[in-house]
């Protein structure tokens, strides 16, 4: 109870307290307990900092929910009084989903709008009137030139992972939607990073804004332990198989920088037998939507994304995050560790650094402040005794449940007759040699070089020394010695070229 009270304590009605015990959230987090109290107020823009996962859409859904609830039905608007942009379809479905999950006993009326899907189900919904539209920039600046869509009744503008939405291009529509609305909206920004970009619109389009920014030593969740591993770019895909293979329950993202690296990351594991998935931008929308429900069932256990396709989606009990390449900001960083180590469970996030990244990579740990410490790769003798030891208990398992009498008589029959023409140790090794042996075969492995070793002081291959000649020319310059004078060329003897040209004739 003392939990509810925390939420009761922002101000909230009774009809958003029995939505939250509902959806069985216990304690507001930070971003909730600052933003909803400014939001109820109904006065000033707001800027938010908040990465996926720590309840941002609640943040700004609930306050929306609470001014719409608190017009009589008969006297709203026939046209949207709230609009959320979001940056992908997915986060769209989603965002959407979980508003409509708060608006529970609510006579409120919610619609994704994204591009891929229907135009006449989207005309549908919008003629029957609807209260909150969560869409993406591209075809709510579709619906507005065909004059279904009109803004000039929103009370609420929500920009949603507003830095992926200006990287992406969609600053020109955002503009041009904000244009549509009236001058006295409110405008709420919610970014997992800050960039120059959403501060310049902010300065366009907001007046009296509040700045909530949670700290970045407040974003990294101490669930989960951070590791990395040094090593070259060619031994980067031994390594996340042996990443894998030593933890038996992996269920985690693969994050890559580009599309290309995405698909061949996942391909080789698709390959190499590994129940994995691809997910980037130039996926269909059907194929983007069926990948995330299977990694929601289960039916995968790796996904290798973007951080642009994966933005924005919540995929509970991820036990790993995998930095296969290094994010370009430190804020990437910590809004991808941040996906695992969440609901109280224990989290692993790991990191591959190449000497080239090194730099960038100390970059990335100082601004982040972060505890990420120097792992040796798994040796191939460690993933060997993990699965032995699986199997062990396995096996020790079946023999329980045998010697509890689960198990047909007519197995024990056989065993009888094998032990009595061979030694037991031969049949049980012969048995487990069939079934169990490409678990631990070593031929699938390969040889990898860990950089456990290497001294931070070495140079990465990019800093050789100058050469010698360089640096004495550059001594010189420094100390403005004057050069010294070159000795006369001696006169070169007429007809000397023509004698030995024409001796190659």
């Amino acid at each position: 109870m003392q939990n509810i009270q925390e939420f009761i304590d922002l101000g909230l009605s009774e009809k958003s307290i029995e939505a939250i015990k509902a959806k069985g959230f216990e304690t507001p987090t930070e971003i909730q307990r600052r933003c909803i109290p400014v939001l109820l107020s109904g006065h000033g823009d707001l800027i938010g900092q908040a990465q996926t996962g720590t309840g941002k859409t609640a943040a700004f859904a609930l306050p929306i929910l609470e001014m719409i609830d608190g017009i009589p039905a008969g006297e709203r608007p026939s046209g949207p009084m709230a609009l959320v942009l979001v940056p992908t379809r997915e986060l769209c479905i989603q965002v959407c989903d979980e508003i409509q999950s708060l608006a529970l006993g609510r006579k409120i009326r919610t619609s994704a709008i994204y591009g891929g899907a229907s135009y006449n189900i989207q005309f549908r919904d919008l003629k029957a009137g609807v209260d909150v539209v969560v869409g993406t920039p591209g075809r709510i600046q579709d619906h507005i030139e065909r004059e279904t869509l009109l803004l000039n009744n929103i009370k609420v503008c929500v920009l949603d992972e507003a830095d992926e939405m200006l990287d992406m291009g969609f600053i020109e529509d955002i503009e041009n939607i904000l244009s549509k609305m009236p001058q006295e909206r409110q405008l709420l920004c919610f970014s997992a990073t800050m960039p120059d970009p959403i501060l310049k619109l902010a300065a366009n389009f907001m007046t009296d804004f509040e700045l909530i920014r949670v700290q970045t030593q407040d974003m990294t969740s101490t669930l989960t332990k951070q590791i990395f591993y040094e090593l070259y770019e060619e031994d980067k895909f031994e390594a996340l198989r042996r990443t894998i293979d030593i933890a038996p329950d992996f269920y985690g993202l693969v994050f890559c920088k580009t599309k290309l690296q995405c698909d061949e990351i996942g391909s080789r594991l698709i390959s190499s037998g590994y129940n994995a998935e691809v997910l980037h931008g130039d996926l269909s929308q059907t194929q983007r939507e069926l990948i995330v429900h299977k990694m929601r069932e289960h039916r995968i256990s790796i996904l290798v994304a973007t951080d642009v396709a994966a933005r924005g989606i919540d995929i509970p009990e991820l036990t790993h995050v995998i930095n296969y390449s290094l994010p370009d900001e430190p804020e990437s960083y910590i809004h991808r560790v941040g996906r695992t180590g969440r609901a109280g469970k224990e989290g692993l996030a790991v990191t591959f650094v190449t000497p080239r990244e090194f730099r960038k990579f100390s970059f990335i740990r100082k601004i982040a402040k972060s505890e990420i410490e120097k792992k040796r790769i798994p040796t191939v003798n460690d993933i060997i005794e993990k699965k032995k030891r699986i199997l062990l208990d396995d096996l020790l398992a079946m023999v329980e449940e045998a010697e509890k009498g689960n198990c047909p008589q007519s197995m024990f029959s056989l065993a009888k007759l094998l032990c009595e023409t061979h030694h037991t140790t031969n049949i049980i090794a012969a048995l487990l040699n069939d079934k169990y042996n490409r678990l631990v075969d070593l031929s699938g492995y390969r040889e990898i070089r860990d950089l456990f070793d290497r001294d931070s002081s070495d140079r990465p291959r990019t800093e050789r020394r100058l050469r010698p000649a360089f640096r004495l020319r550059a001594d010189r310059k420094a100390s403005k010695e004057p050069r010294a004078p070159r000795e006369p060329r001696a006169p070169r003897a007429k007809g000397k070229r023509k004698a030995n040209v024409s001796r190659f004739k």
